[in-house]
C-alpha cells in the first residue's frame, strides 16, 4: 500500500497503526542487512507511538493527515534524545539535543519514525558507504549502490521497509538515489523547508524533501514538510494550494527545454541513460508538450567554484582533533582542502555561483520545465567510487557521475526524478525535470500526468526483494 492508502485505511479504522508498524519492523529485521537502509532502528519507540496513534484514530474525527504512516528520518537530521552519527565514526555516542523542525512537522502529521536511515559521512558523497554500517544497496541488484546521500532512505522505500521516507539534497542527494532505486523524489525550491533550529542554510544549496513510490505520496509529504522559521535566510512564498491537489490537476500544454550535455568536463553519458532521456522526451511530446533542445546555460567555468563550496561544506561538522583519524579518506581529503580556503575565496566562489545563477535563469525561466538525465550512468557496483583508494580520483568520479543534479542546488530550482526507464538487466535509470524557483506545483502536476499515462509503470514495478 502507498503512504496515502495506509493513512486512509487508518482513518477508516480498517488498519491499526500498530499492525502497520509491526509489518515494517518485521521487514526491517529480515532485510535491512541486505540493503543497508537503516543505521538505527527504534522498535520500542515506534510501537509506543503506534499505540498512541491507534488511540487517536479511534477517538478523533479529524486525525492528522498521515496518522499511523511509518516515515523514517535520515541520519543527517536531529531527533531529540536519539543518537545521530551523520554517517561518521567521529560522532559515535553523540545524542541529538533537539528535534529538527522538519522532524517536528512529520511527527505532528501523525507519522511514526521507525529509525534513522543511512547516509555517507556528513552527506558528502553520492554513494552511501561508511565506517558505521553496511553499504546502502539498490534492491534491484544488491551488488550495486543505492546512491547518496539519501541512499538509506531510498533503499528502505525500494525494498519495502517503509512506504516513503524523508531525505535531504545538497547536490542531488534525493534525486540520485531515487534514480538508482526506481523511485520518485522531489528536491524542493530553496527556502521551501526550514533547516531550523541548528543546521544553517548559508548559501541555500541543501534542503529536505520526500522520497516515495508515487507522485501523490511525495506531494503529501512535501505538504507536511513545508514550513519556515524565524532566522531562515531563504523564504519561498507559500503555494496557493496544497501540493497534493497539484497531483490531481492537469498541467496544460507546457514548453519543456531539454539538454543532455553535462557541465563537468570529461563526463560521459552512458547509452542506457541517453535511451532513458530520449524515451522521456518522446513520452512528454506524446502528451502534447512542446520539447525544445537548448544549449545549457551553465558552462564548465562554474565547476571550480562549486568545488570550493563543497570543500568548505566538508568542514561544517566539528570533529575532535583526537578523532580525525576516524574520518574516511574522502572526507579527510575534502576537509583538508576546505580548511585551506580563505574567507575571501569562499565569498568569491559564492558570488560567482550567484552570478551564474542569475544569468542561467534568464534562459531557463523561459520554459515551464527542463529535462535532463539525473545521473550519467546506471547504478554502479558497491566500491566503484573508491577503487584504487585515491580520494582525488573518487571525487572526480563523483563529479562525472552526478553533474546534472548539482546545478539545481546551485540555482535553487525545484527538481524531481522520474523513474521511467529500466535497462535490459533490470536496473532503474531516472530522468530529471527541473522547474522555475517556487513552482513545485507544475513539476508535480506534470509528474502525475506522466505517472497516469504509464499506468503505474514505476509504482507497481518492484524488485524481487520487495515481494519477499
Amino acid at each position: 500500500m502507498t503512504a496515502l492508502e495506509l493513512a486512509s485505511a487508518v482513518r477508516r479504522r480498517e488498519l491499526s497503526p500498530v499492525e502497520i508498524t509491526l509489518h515494517y519492523l518485521d521487514r526491517i529485521e529480515r532485510f535491512n542487512e541486505d540493503v543497508g537502509a537503516f543505521t538505527t532502528t527504534v522498535p520500542e519507540l515506534a510501537l509506543e507511538r503506534a499505540k498512541s496513534a491507534e488511540r487517536e484514530a479511534m477517538e478523533s474525527d479529524d486525525p492528522p493527515p498521515l496518522l499511523g504512516v511509518p516515515i523514517p528520518i535520515k541520519d543527517l537530521n536531529l531527533v531529540k534524545d536519539l543518537p545521530i552519527l551523520f554517517g561518521s565514526a567521529t560522532y559515535r555516542d553523540f545524542v541529538a539535543p533537539v528535534d529538527d523542525t522538519v522532524v517536528e512537522r512529520l511527527r505532528d502529521a501523525g507519522t511514526i519514525m521507525l529509525g534513522k536511515t543511512a547516509t555517507p559521512e556528513f552527506g558528502l558523497p553520492c554513494y552511501t558507504e561508511t565506517a558505521v554500517g553496511p553499504p546502502s544497496r539498490t534492491p534491484w541488484d544488491l551488488t550495486r549502490s543505492a546512491g547518496g546521500s539519501s541512499g538509506g532512505a531510498a533503499a528502505a522505500v525500494a525494498a519495502g521497509l517503509a512506504p516513503a521516507a524523508q531525505g535531504s539534497d545538497g547536490a542531488g542527494s534525493i534525486r540520485i538515489p531515487s534514480s538508482l532505486c526506481g523511485l520518485y523524489g522531489i528536491k524542493p525550491s530553496r527556502g521551501r523547508i526550514s533547516w531550523a533550529p541548528i543546521i544553517p542554510d548559508l548559501v541555500g544549496m541543501s534542503t529536505n524533501g520526500p522520497i516515495a513510490r508515487t507522485v501523490r505520496d511525495a506531494a503529501a509529504l512535501l505538504d507536511v514538510m513545508t514550513h519556515h522559521n524565524p532566522g531562515d535566510l531563504f523564504h519561498v512564498p507559500d503555494p496557493e494550494s496544497s501540493f497534493l491537489s497539484c497531483a490531481d490537476r492537469e498541467p496544460g500544454r507546457l514548453r519543456i527545454a531539454r539538454s543532455a550535455r553535462p557541465a563537468v568536463p570529461d563526463a560521459v553519458v552512458h547509452p542506457d541513460v541517453l535511451a532513458a532521456y530520449e524515451h522521456a522526451s518522446a513520452l512528454l511530446a506524446s502528451l502534447g508538450h512542446e520539447i525544445v533542445d537548448i544549449e545549457p546555460p551553465f558552462s564548465p567555468e562554474i565547476v571550480p567554484d562549486f568545488e570550493t563550496m563543497w570543500f568548505c561544506f566538508a568542514c561544517m561538522h566539528p570533529v575532535d582533533d583526537a578523532k580525525r583519524g576516524l574520518l574516511r579518506p574522502l572526507t579527510a581529503w575534502l576537509r583538508e582542502r576546505g580548511e585551506a580556503v580563505s574567507a575571501p575565496e569562499f565569498m568569491r566562489a559564492a558570488a560567482n555561483l550567484q552570478l551564474a545563477t542569475r544569468l542561467g535563469l534568464l534562459v531557463l525561466n523561459e520554459y515551464d520545465a527542463v529535462l535532463t538525465p539525473t545521473v550519467t550512468g546506471p547504478p554502479m557496483p558497491v566500491g566503484w567510487f573508491e577503487e584504487g583508494g585515491d580520494p582525488a580520483e573518487t571525487f572526480e568520479r563523483m563529479k562525472r557521475y552526478a553533474p546534472f543534479a548539482a546545478v539545481c542546488n546551485v540555482t535553487g530550482q525545484p527538481a524531481v526524478n522520474l523513474p521511467l526507464h529500466w535497462t535490459d538487466e533490470g536496473l532503474p535509470i531516472g530522468v530529471m525535470l527541473a522547474g522555475r524557483w517556487g513552482d513545485e506545483a507544475t513539476l508535480i502536476s506534470l509528474s502525475a500526468q506522466v505517472e497516469a499515462h504509464v499506468g503505474g509503470f514505476w509504482s507497481n514495478r518492484q524488485p524481487a526483494l520487495f515481494a519477499s
